[in-house]
Formats: C-alpha cells, structure tokens, sequence
C-alpha cells in the first residue's frame, strides 16, 4: 500500500492548483486509474491460492476496462519500483518481465516489451528517474541508466548509460524509388474502348 501511495503522491504533486483540484485530478486520471489497478493486480497475485481464487476476476475486469478505455496495458508480474507516473494515456504496454526502477515517467505510446531469440531474449531493466518520451519503443535484453531521457520516437534496442539523453536521430532514409503502388498501369477512363 505504501508503493501505491507513494504513485499517487507523485502524481498529486506534479499537478496544480488547490487542495481539491489536485485531488480530483488524481482520481480522475488515466495514468492514476491504471497505476492503481496495477498495484492491486500485484497485491493479489500474493495472497493464498483460496483468496485469490475469489479476487482474481475482480482484477481481470478492472484490468480489462483499464485497456479497453484508456490503453494502458500493463501486466501485474512486472516489477516497478514507487512513484511511477503515466503523464498521458492510450498505446502504452509494459511486458511482464520488465523492471522500472523508482520515480519513473511514461508517456502515451510507449512499449517496453520482449524481444530476441534464445538467450538473447528478453525485456529492458529501466533504472530509477527515467523519462520516456511519446513514441519510445524499448525492447530487448537490455539496460537503461538511471537518469535517462529517451526522446519522442526513439527505438532502443542496446544499453544507456546514466545521465544519457537518447532522441530520434532526425531526419529520413529513401530506401526505395518504387513509391506505394503497385506495378499496374493505370488506364483512364476516356481511353477504354467502347464495344
């Protein structure tokens, strides 16, 4: 309970205005809403196989409507540390086996998922006051610093060291001249002729 409290504060603590507004800010938010469900998923995968027989559909239902209306999916046997803030919702999956370290903030879009063959595969260990940007996609056996900015849109596939700040490098790459259609011929219609 202590771990919830302590996501809760954060958030409550990064909003502004009075007593009251941060509060219902708190109750109604995404992020808030899924963090809380999260914990609670946590919390009843360790009670005794009896209890958890009763309590665990519980869980699955909030935990399906947390999916269904913000997009938030994250998975209860993942292990994040206190003080997680989700600033945005909608796109955003934390694969089961990843480790968030504490006061860790996400954004909408983001995945930290599985990735890898063998012994290669895995998920991303995320060290403590990391911010993840819109868009970020991490994945692989890999491992994030503690300190770390990943930019909007970043694909992060190999480690980070502390204190870095990752972004998208700008710009494009042309791969391809073929452009989006196929090879056909495209006929116009005054040039079909008439039987």
């Amino acid at each position: 309970m202590g771990v919830l409290l302590e996501d809760v504060t954060r958030t409550y603590e990064l909003q502004e205005g009075g007593r009251l507004r941060r509060i219902l800010v708190c109750l109604l938010t995404p992020g808030v809403q899924a963090v809380v469900v999260f914990r609670f998923g946590q919390w009843v995968h360790l009670q005794p196989k009896f209890l958890r027989m009763f309590i665990k559909p519980i869980y699955m239902v909030m935990n399906g409507i947390i999916q269904i209306m913000w997009g938030i999916e994250i998975q209860h046997s993942a292990k994040i540390g206190s003080g997680f803030y989700i600033g945005h919702f909608g796109g955003i999956t934390i694969s089961g086996g990843a480790i968030i370290g504490e006061c860790c903030n996400i954004s909408q879009n983001v995945t930290i998922g599985v990735s890898g063959q063998g012994q290669k595969r895995g998920v991303p260990i995320i060290g403590d006051n990391v911010y993840i940007a819109p868009g970020a996609r991490l994945f692989g056996k890999i491992s994030i610093g503690n300190n770390v900015k990943i930019g909007a849109n970043a694909v992060i596939y190999k480690d980070i060291p502390d204190n870095a700040v990752v972004v998208l490098d700008p710009g494009f790459k042309i791969i391809s001249y073929k452009g989006n259609r196929n090879n056909e011929v495209v006929v116009k219609q005054d040039q079909i002729p008439l039987r």
